[in-house]
């Protein structure tokens, strides 16, 4: 395990309502949504390195890249370790059979964000595909040298939040599409890979939970306590 707690930036988010859409089934659905903090980068190699004492990603040479090659429970150890490390009550059980489950209520421990919180972080009150500028805010295909860079290079949204879309994909805690899909979890935001219509606020792709995947990375979350008198 890594001996040093890496400083990872967190952007609050205020509460609200996003409405997601599945395109196999067509259904919508509405998410009400508590405040939380958020990633304002995804990881970086160096911060998952510091954490877990490991270097998994495919792309060398420079720590401050995010972190990829990694999988959805991967991810998850992270969030528990990283709590540890910093005394917090990590946000993840494991049940009778290995799996993850999330605490609740949801403790201060990190976790990743549901689809519904990724998706209204990412648009941050906008309601276009994307929050600015393609070329702009996000390596894609179209302007990455097909590589990862890394994050923070490109402008924000207007809740602070970078590469929200492009660089790498983002595990969510959520199930994809349980009744076709079993145990996938959803990816979202695109890739440094991702043609432009890959990289969009609505865009949902799956993995297994157990697959590595060269773009493929994550943010953190963390719920905000209430205080009660």
């Amino acid at each position: 395990m890594g001996t040093t707690t890496p400083h990872i930036d967190l952007t609050p988010v205020p509460p609200g309502q996003a409405t997601l859409t599945d395109r196999r089934t067509q259904r919508s659905w509405t998410v009400g949504l508590a405040p939380f903090h958020l990633g304002t980068l995804p990881v970086t190699q160096a911060q998952y390195a510091q954490v877990t004492g490991e270097h998994p990603s495919t792309a060398q040479g420079n720590d401050r890249l995010p972190v990829e090659t990694v999988s959805w429970r991967d991810a998850v150890l992270f969030c528990n370790s990283l709590s540890l490390q910093e005394e917090l009550t990590p946000a993840y059980d494991f049940d009778a059979d290995g799996e993850p489950v999330l605490r609740a209520p949801s403790p201060d421990g990190y976790r990743l964000p549901t689809e519904a919180e990724w998706e209204y972080a990412c648009r941050a009150g906008t309601s276009g595909p994307r929050y600015g500028p393609l070329d702009d805010i996000a390596w894609h295909r179209g302007n990455s040298a097909e590589r990862p860079h890394e994050p923070g290079t490109r402008l924000p949204n207007l809740w602070g939040l970078h590469d929200m879309l492009g660089n790498v994909w983002e595990w969510c805690w959520d199930l994809y599409d349980p009744e076709v899909y079993g145990t996938y979890r959803v990816l979202r935001g695109g890739g440094w890979f991702d043609e432009h219509w890959s990289c969009r606020a609505s865009v949902r792709r799956r993995s297994h939970p157990s697959f590595r995947v060269d773009d493929v990375g994550f943010r953190v979350a963390r719920s905000v306590r209430s205080v009660t008198n």
